[in-house]
């Protein structure tokens, strides 16, 4: 182990801790976390500023999990025996970072766009597969939870079936398990049918 190998891991946790749905709404003079859901992703960004905000809050937080990725591997050289170790521990500090910022007492988001993006760089073709299946159950349902529960779900066999490495594998199914413990309260929700749907716009309390 050396320097670099620690600096990695702590600043892809950084990264992953910027709050960007936080810092986009309240240029709307929103605070998402008094409202809605509560939740600083996108689904609860765009059902509160809109959907152009909620796309860019999407691409952000996707970001923080692919810029992580990428910076890894080019830094550390393929003769590192660490690289798949370091790799893999900054798409589990980034995806933490999100759903555990630093920045706002630890409570953030549910990960799974952060996830998209670590996977989108890792494993592009396992992703298809699980953004295929989120599709498919979310456009006829309308349930976003329940579309990232089952495509995050899907990840890891899909890389197994891939015959992706090992570390991968284990990366995923480590953010799979996490996306399922931030999603405890939606899972309460589908199933005692009080879950809201994507197109149900939220209403922003007055202050008066």
């Amino acid at each position: 182990m050396n320097s670099l190998h620690l600096l990695l891991p702590t600043a892809a946790y950084l990264i992953g801790s910027i709050p960007f749905g936080l810092l986009l709404s309240r240029r709307s003079g929103i605070d998402i976390r008094q409202h809605g859901s509560g939740n600083i992703g996108a689904t609860n960004v765009s059902r509160l500023v809109g959907k152009k905000i909620g796309l860019l809050t999407l691409f952000l937080d996707a970001a923080k999990g692919f810029l992580p990725m990428l910076t890894a591997e080019l830094l550390l050289g393929g003769d590192d025996s660490s690289r798949d170790l370091i790799t893999a521990l900054c798409g589990a500090a980034a995806v933490t970072g999100h759903m555990f910022p630093v920045f706002l007492r630890f409570k953030g988001g549910k990960g799974v766009a952060t996830a998209l993006g670590i996977f989108l760089y890792l494993a592009p073709k396992a992703l298809l597969i699980s953004v295929a299946l989120f599709l498919a159950i979310t456009v006829p349902t309308g349930f976003v939870s329940l579309g990232s529960l089952l495509g995050a779900a899907a990840m890891p066999p899909s890389l197994y079936f891939l015959d992706e490495p090992a570390w991968k594998f284990w990366l995923a199914a480590f953010v799979a398990l996490m996306i399922w413990i931030k999603h405890q309260q939606n899972i309460r929700r589908l199933l005692n049918g009080t879950e809201k749907r994507f197109s149900e716009k939220e209403k922003i309390a007055s202050s008066e």
